[in-house]
Parts: C-alpha cells; structure tokens; sequence
C-alpha cells in the first residue's frame, strides 16, 4: 500500500473526509509518467488486479524501468506477457524473473505470487486442438494460474479424434470455466459447447495451412458457433482468455 492511500484512510479515520470521497480519491489515483510509459498504478484498486505489461514491441530496457517503476509503488509481482527470450535475460539480471519461454511470458518480483493458493470457485479448463495450439494455450493457462486459479490441462484433443475429449468428459463437465484453443476451423469451441453448462471462451490461433488465413478461419467459426454461451476472444489472445477466464470463476468470490 502507497503512501497516498495510507494519507487517504488517515483522513477517513480523522473525520476530515467522507468515505464517500475517500473512495472518489482512491479510485482517481493517479499514474506514473516515466517518459516512455505512463504506468497506471491504481489499476489493481479500480479493476481488482494490477497492470500487466505487455512486452512486445518494447525494449528490454523500457520493460526494466516499467517494472522498477511498478515495484516501487508496491505492485510486489508483475506479469510480462510476449517476453522475447533475449529480453528475458536482460530482466533476469536486474529483477527476479520466471520466464515461460514456450508461452514466452514472464513473472518478475514476487515469485510465490498465488503459488498453491487458489481463490477461484472452481477450476478452470484450457484445452487444445492441437499440440501446435499449446504456446497460445500456455499463456492463458499461466495467465489464470497467476491470478489463484486451479487450471486443467487438456492438450491436443481435438475434432480430429473426438474421443480423446470424450474420455475427460468428468473434468469438462465440472469445471467453472473452460477455454477452448484451436486453429484450423476452430470446432474444439463448438463441440465444448455442447456438451457443458458453463462459460466456453473460444481462441483462435492462427495455427493451419494457406486457407484458416492465420486464424481468420477459426475466429470466424468461433464467432458463428451454434453453441449458447461461448464468447470469443482475438486470435492468438491467450491471455485475454485467461484474465477472462479468472474474472469468471472469482465471481462468486464478490462481497459488498
């Protein structure tokens, strides 16, 4: 916790401001400008979970300063999402890194971040249609995990031999959420559909030959699926997925 909003709830506790406007300020606290970057450091207050960086298109020295930027104002574990490996190793030698190459993300700071401890009110699937899907499904499942979610791995069990879903049908039919990789014509997210009563949230890759026009295929058949309750996010956006995917299963988690 920051000193301005330690200053904030002094002032609630002196009587000086009404809750009303304490939750006003808190909500209204303000960036970090860092030349390159405007760190939003209250994102965690606002949305319920911090400012991730997205590392493409960044350097390794951008990353590095945004990071120290966020540490300093107590964000005490920082998730990077499309870490380039190379980048990775300049991180790794300044601030405490797990780096994920195959979903090519990392953990900077605090690395017991929601280590075993898992918050959400049911476990999340993310399942594949392929091997060649799992980089994409990585960075949803790591996503979740990060955020206290228990995730289920269910690679490679695609349209192609429907009976390797089928033989996890107790898993799929009890999860809270599941997320459905897939590239080609993107059926996985259909199929799953069909068969569960929870959220499905559908992500296309763009794994498949000339014509799935690197995901624009699957995301449209996703798009036009005939199963109720599957949404579907951008091609490759595993973790939009994932953070959806958290948001989802820590509903029931909601006081007031």
């Amino acid at each position: 916790m920051n000193q301005d909003i330690i200053d904030i709830l002094n002032a609630v506790k002196n009587q000086e401001i009404s809750v009303e406007e304490a939750l006003l300020k808190i909500k209204k606290e303000p960036f970090a400008d860092i030349g390159y970057a405007k760190v939003d450091l209250h994102r965690g207050t606002r949305q319920g979970a911090a400012e991730v960086i997205f590392g493409a298109g960044k350097t390794a020295e951008q990353i590095c300063g945004i990071i120290a930027t966020m540490l300093d104002h107590d964000q005490n574990s920082i998730l990077i999402t499309r870490l380039k490996p190379e980048y990775a190793e300049v991180v790794s030698k300044n601030y405490s890194l797990k780096y994920y190459s195959e979903a090519q993300l990392g953990i900077a700071g605090d690395l017991k971040q929601s280590t075993g401890k898992f918050s959400g009110i049911g476990n999340i699937i993310v399942a594949t249609g392929g091997t060649s899907d799992i980089p994409v499904a990585e960075e949803a499942a790591l996503t979740a995990e990060f955020y206290g979610n228990k995730v289920i791995r269910l690679y490679d069990v695609g349209v192609a031999g429907l009976h390797r879903l089928l033989s996890h049908l107790d898993e799929i039919m009890s999860a809270s959420v599941i997320i459905a990789v897939a590239g080609m014509e993107g059926a996985l997210a259909s199929v799953i559909g069909g068969l569960v009563d929870c959220p499905v949230i559908a992500v296309p890759t763009s794994v498949g030959y000339g014509a799935s026009f690197s995901g624009l295929t699957a995301l449209l058949s996703m798009l036009n699926s005939c199963s109720s309750g599957v949404s579907v996010v951008n091609i490759d956006n595993g973790f939009g997925a994932g953070y959806l995917a958290n948001m989802i299963n820590h509903m029931g988690k909601q006081s007031l």
